[in-house]
């Protein structure tokens, strides 16, 4: 057998195993990314208080990571849908979740007074706020591949994305698939 026909096979083989290893990892939430079925890249940043807050301590919930910014018309628009989504589920037990329901919002402000009196003003009563106050050039951001807000990753007990950019009743619906039916 020729060597560039050995070398054709030995690279088949090399780009089927990895396209099996993927599909592995990816079918158990092991792949760090932000597609659906990734595990979400974990988030280091401070809140309004400068206390940090990492998004993977809130795993056991059912986590809404949802970016925003004081200055974001659309997003302000959307705030008080997130806060009556928010008021619903916040007590809701979940399946296979020991906690609750968590927003998680990631502002891409870069005025900190004018990124506290948003969260007062639009009544974002929930104390898992953060920001770098880097603007677009904030790190969560740049991970996320956000580059439009207001955007949203819904990530399930175990850290895993289960749904992108719900507005509205779709992130009512999609909650409501995983609240806990009561035993009767």
């Amino acid at each position: 057998m020729k060597k560039s026909n050995i070398l054709l096979i030995i690279a088949a083989v090399s780009i089927l195993g990895v396209g099996f290893v993927n599909k592995t990892n990816l079918q158990s939430g092991n792949v760090v990314g932000t597609n659906i079925g990734n595990k979400a890249p974990e988030i280091v940043q401070k809140n309004p208080e400068d206390k940090i807050l990492k998004l993977s301590s809130y795993k056991g919930n059912i986590v809404l990571i949802d970016f925003w910014a004081s200055w974001c018309g659309p997003c302000r628009k959307e705030n008080p849908n997130v806060v009556a989504t928010y008021n619903k589920y916040k007590t809701a037990k979940f399946k296979n979740a020991k906690g609750g329901f968590v927003i998680y919002n990631v502002s891409l402000d870069q005025d900190k007074a004018k990124w506290m009196a948003a969260i007062k003003a639009d009544g974002l009563a929930w104390d898992t706020h953060v920001s770098d106050l880097k603007g677009w050039q904030s790190e969560a951001g740049g991970q996320y591949g956000v580059n439009s807000i207001p955007m949203n990753f819904l990530l399930d007990a175990n850290g895993v994305i289960i749904a992108k950019n719900l507005r509205g009743e779709d992130l009512d619906k999609e909650l409501e698939k995983l609240v806990a039916t009561k035993k009767k």
